[in-house]
């Protein structure tokens, strides 16, 4: 039966969109916080691999120089920018102020992932090919520890995988199983950040390829990526102008990421193409 004089209510408070809104990356990195300029140089330094000596034929013991060397992040500024009219906000629905700021830290935030992510994209040791499994674990885990990375030092030790990943590790019997692991995966929620294998993985949807036979995923010692940023890190301004009747949110960050050891990352390529909608 029709409604007379029909009536429809809009809810005022809004309701947030699916979206990434921290960065889950930032704090798997070595970090420097810079007070001024547009560059951070990293000291990187060690025995380079040398063996113990003996003394010589002239009876000195030869002396050499340890390996330094000094990888450069340089910082780029970014920024999340929106702007309304007094018209708009007054005839939309919800606080759009607040949706604007919150849309200014979301952007600012995840662009801190993929910063990192496309300089873990310069590494060049690749691992791993299909779906996920113990031996793609096994192995990333192998060729770090091939190059002296301790890989038992859990605490500085990360994965970054896909969902997909994490999908084909829960079928896993060494991930899964109570014979094998204390925290059981099945008897809780996913969670995006959890520890196996003395590893800590972190499960991202902003990897490259994310959903295709190609995905790139990445594991890596805190000590092998340099992460760069503006003291205060991220910065939110909000303003009105009366002149325009406009408000405005705008979020800044000065950032950068540099590789600082390249024997510790090892980049793993994952087939995710079976996980997606139909």
């Amino acid at each position: 039966m029709a409604i007379e004089a029909a009536m429809i209510q809009y809810r005022k408070e809004f309701v947030a969109a699916f979206e990434q809104r921290v960065s889950l990356l930032k704090a798997t990195t070595t970090k420097e916080s810079v007070i001024s300029g547009n560059q951070a140089t990293f000291l990187v330094s060690g025995s380079g691999g040398d063996a113990a000596v003996t003394r010589g034929s002239n009876g000195q013991i030869p002396y050499g120089n340890p390996t330094n060397s000094q990888p450069v992040a340089t910082l780029v500024e970014k920024h999340a920018p929106y702007e309304l009219t007094g018209f708009n906000i007054f005839a939309s629905q919800g606080d759009q102020k607040r949706v604007m700021q919150m849309a200014s830290m979301n952007v600012i935030n995840r662009d801190i992932d993929l910063t990192l992510l496309a300089e873990l994209a310069n590494a060049t040791q690749d691992f791993g090919t299909g779906t996920a499994s113990l031996q793609t674990v096994t192995g990333a885990q192998a060729i770090l520890g091939n190059a002296d990375i301790p890989v038992e030092d859990e605490n500085n030790m990360f994965a970054i995988i896909s969902p997909a990943f994490r999908g084909y590790l829960m079928q896993t019997t060494e991930f899964a199983s109570g014979d094998y692991v204390d925290v059981k995966p099945y008897g809780g929620p996913a969670r995006r950040m959890f520890r196996w294998m003395g590893i800590n993985w972190i499960v991202s949807s902003r990897i490259t390829g994310l959903g295709t036979a190609s995905e790139i995923c990445y594991m890596y010692h805190r000590d092998a990526i340099g992460y760069a940023v503006n003291v205060g890190e991220e910065k939110i301004a909000i303003g009105y102008d009366e002149k325009q009747d406009t408000s405005w949110s705008r979020a800044t960050v000065y950032h950068g990421a540099k590789i600082l050891q390249n024997t510790g990352i090892v980049k793993m390529t994952h087939d995710g193409s079976a996980f997606v909608a139909s």
